[in-house]
């Protein structure tokens, strides 16, 4: 049984997901669209024959999933389009920056045939299994908190200068992009998480987005998640979340990348010698949206996990002190 797929937004990630979906066997890839003549050719030139459509409404024509890759503004748009269709609806983070907004929405797909699911790539990732495991099984000991380190020389990175949106405050930045990630997975493995203090640092150009981050939340048992996040500066791009056990570290380094310490040096704690990361991840998390899809147990991130998530994104680009 294979679901037919369809892709609204051809940036980085939609090209990256079209990629993945034509290698695995579960998708059929029925419409792809993007309002820019530049994605598209991009697209044409990875997969020469992708079903480029007239527009969105012809892409997500019958599909049995639609992917919305698109920036924030009209995601919640086409959400609803096509969970009145009832088709499923599998989003990139973050629902939109407006909390009421992505709240209605959330409420929305709750009724829908399918609840809708957001695509927060560590969810089905080998580094998310294997530090599941070594919590269940007592490995890492306590968990005492979670440490979020992120360094940029610049923001948007090299890479996603084509998403110009990244820049600027109203839809942008790497809280929302990428640090969101990192709370998702302190939520999924600590639970609920309290905002306790936020220290945005902008700058003079009022319509960009920040610079530099530092925060505190804390679970309902009080242990600590903090956050320090900065861009400027030369050196490689530089993202590590460091689990925190009374036996056992784990930290994620870019990912998808998991090292573990005893007290003594990192170790490696995945060997990556015959696949690639991001490959694995994106075609584990496929897997996923097959699961779900038939109405199985899946890993996915609902999007009552991301609407979590979005207000504490939220509520620390706004500051509390």
């Amino acid at each position: 049984m294979t679901h037919r797929l369809a892709i609204i937004g051809l940036g980085i990630m939609g090209r990256r997901l079209l990629a993945n979906a034509l290698q695995h066997p579960a998708f059929d890839v029925c419409g792809v669209w993007d309002p820019s003549t530049e994605s598209l050719a991009k697209t044409r030139d990875i997969v020469p024959g992708a079903p480029v459509a007239a527009n969105a409404e012809a892409a997500m024509a019958g599909a049995d999933v639609v992917y919305l890759a698109c920036p924030p503004g009209p995601r919640k748009t086409y959400a609803l389009l096509a969970a009145a269709a009832g088709q499923g609806v599998f989003m990139e983070k973050p629902l939109g920056t407006d909390n009421a907004q992505s709240r209605d929405l959330v409420t929305h797909l709750a009724r829908a045939r399918l609840p809708g699911v957001v695509n927060f790539t560590q969810a089905a990732s080998r580094g998310f299994e294997e530090l599941h495991r070594a919590i269940t099984t007592g490995e890492t000991g306590e968990i005492l908190g979670i440490d979020i380190v992120v360094n940029y020389p610049a923001w948007p990175r090299a890479w996603q200068k084509d998403a110009d949106w990244l820049r600027f405050r109203h839809e942008g930045g790497y809280t929302r992009e990428v640090i969101s990630h990192f709370l998702f997975l302190a939520g999924r493995f600590l639970g609920p998480l309290t905002l306790q203090q936020a220290l945005p640092r902008y700058p003079q150009d009022s319509t960009l987005c920040e610079l530099d981050m530092l925060a505190r939340l804390t679970t309902a048992d009080g242990k600590p998640v903090t956050v320090m996040a900065t861009t400027g500066g030369q050196q490689p791009d530089r993202q590590e979340v460091t689990v925190r056990g009374s036996r056992m570290n784990h930290q994620f380094r870019e990912f998808y990348q998991l090292w573990r310490s005893d007290g003594g040096p990192w170790v490696e704690a995945l060997d990556w010698t015959t696949e690639d990361p991001r490959t694995s991840a994106l075609q584990r998390q496929l897997s996923e949206v097959d699961l779900w899809l038939r109405g199985q147990p899946h890993k996915l991130a609902t999007a009552e996990e991301a609407l979590a998530v979005q207000e504490l994104v939220e509520a620390m680009l706004e500051g509390k002190r």
